[in-house]
């Protein structure tokens, strides 16, 4: 496998939407390893999972011989990139995203290689290199080499500047500032190519640009494409809002129960750009997977592998248990599997003040559903059940409906599972 092959890889997993010029960049592949970056904006304390194809970008490069630097946006998170926004972002103030960058190290760190070696991964905070900058080193050193014809014909700028909104000269600066990362990035740490999602392209190429007329060099910028579901819905949002890498935010439950009720049309692409699997390994599961689609085979490999990546083989292994254990009646689990399933799932509890309430009032007082209204909505849909027993009006909570563990299952719809924990002694 040699340091070209990478292309091969990406372009068999469809990876590839944009590139500078491809025979160029197969070209310096072939010359051996290169240093590539992805730039992340800490605005959240956790990554989502709409990072996952960019960062797993960056572990494929890894894999086929080649140095990851994965740069946390420090000072462009301050700014606010406007590319897929219709209006202007909040703006974060300091102590908040140094708060949010600590939360997302070890979320790069299960995904890429950080052990020494020759392709040892990097983490940089672009708020080291331009923060010491004053206003007018910076007009000199980077607007001077960038005019606004050029910035104004970015997609990204352009779609703003039409809108009502508009766009701020602080979000236009965002172009600059991504373009003065790739040019630091490649005098400091010789990186050559920068990769992102297709909505990073035209930043991706200021940069390049702005290394072309400072130093005369040539290198390379590659995108993904933006990752898009068959049903129309927005990848990594759940009924619960974004599906995130945090195990504070998204458990890992959650979060491999979204991976396993992917629809089918999209699971081949996703084994394909969000996990580690060979190409002809995936093509085997999806051959498994369609003698029986209903088993959801493919989708139960990708729960696991991406769950893997994420959290760690234990904790993919444990929600796998756990939502094997939803196959069975709630009367038919064992103590061992109420006690993993309590650990996976959202869990309430139930004190003995709270026998003869409405179930729906309790479980909206708790946030197992959004509001009592949702919560008659779904009776009338017949979309609650308690203990496997379709929940009707006026259900209450009684002692009788827990084991002797003092566990009870409630589900919401098809796909979402919590448990009820009552203790006589609460």
């Amino acid at each position: 496998m040699s340091t070209a092959d990478i292309l091969n890889d990406l372009a068999a997993r469809g990876l590839i939407h944009d590139t500078t010029d491809i025979d160029a960049l197969r070209d310096r592949l072939g010359q051996g390893p290169v240093s590539v970056y992805a730039g992340f904006d800490p605005t959240a304390d956790s990554l989502h999972v709409g990072n996952l194809v960019p960062l797993m970008l960056l572990r494929r490069f890894q894999l086929f011989g080649h140095r990851p630097v994965a740069l946390a946006g420090g000072a462009t998170g301050m700014i606010g990139d406007p590319g897929g926004r219709s209006s202007e972002r909040s703006l974060l103030d300091a102590a908040t995203l140094d708060s949010n960058l600590a939360a997302i190290k070890p979320q790069l760190e299960m995904l890429l290689d950080f052990a020494p070696g020759d392709t040892q991964a990097s983490l940089v905070d672009n708020r080291d290199w331009t923060a010491p900058m004053g206003v007018l080193e910076f007009l000199r050193d980077v607007g001077k080499h960038v005019t606004v014809n050029t910035m104004l014909a970015k997609d990204s700028v352009k779609s703003r500047v039409e809108s009502d909104a508009g766009i701020s000269f602080t979000e236009f600066s965002y172009m600059l500032l991504q373009a003065n990362d790739f040019h630091h990035l490649f005098n400091k740490m010789k990186v050559e190519l920068q990769v992102g999602g297709s909505d990073q392209w035209g930043n991706i190429t200021a940069g390049i640009d702005l290394i072309r007329r400072k130093e005369g060099a040539h290198v390379h910028g590659l995108t993904v494409p933006l990752v898009t579901r068959a049903d129309g819905q927005k990848f990594g949002k759940s009924v619960d809002g974004a599906v995130w890498l945090s195990p504070e935010r998204t458990t890992p439950y959650a979060f491999f129960q979204y991976f396993v009720n992917v629809d089918d049309r999209d699971v081949e692409r996703f084994l394909l750009q969000m996990t580690l699997l060979p190409v002809d390994e995936v093509a085997s599961v999806l051959r498994e997977h369609q003698t029986d689609p209903g088993k959801r085979h493919a989708q139960q490999v990708l729960a696991k592998a991406v769950t893997a990546l994420v959290h760690g083989q234990a904790e993919a292994e444990q929600a796998a248990g756990a939502s094997q254990g939803f196959t069975r009646a709630a009367g038919e689990l064992s103590g061992a599997d109420w006690a993993e399933l309590a650990s996976s799932l959202p869990t309430f509890e139930v004190t003995p003040a709270d026998l003869g309430r409405d179930l729906v009032e309790f479980l909206s007082e708790n946030k197992a559903i959004a509001s009592r209204s949702e919560g008659r909505r779904l009776i009338a849909q017949s979309g609650l059940t308690f203990n496997d027993e379709v929940v009707t009006e006026g259900r209450v909570l009684s002692a009788g409906d827990f084991n002797a563990d003092g566990y009870a299952l409630a589900r919401r719809g098809k796909k979402q599972r919590f448990i009820l924990h009552f203790s006589s002694n609460s």
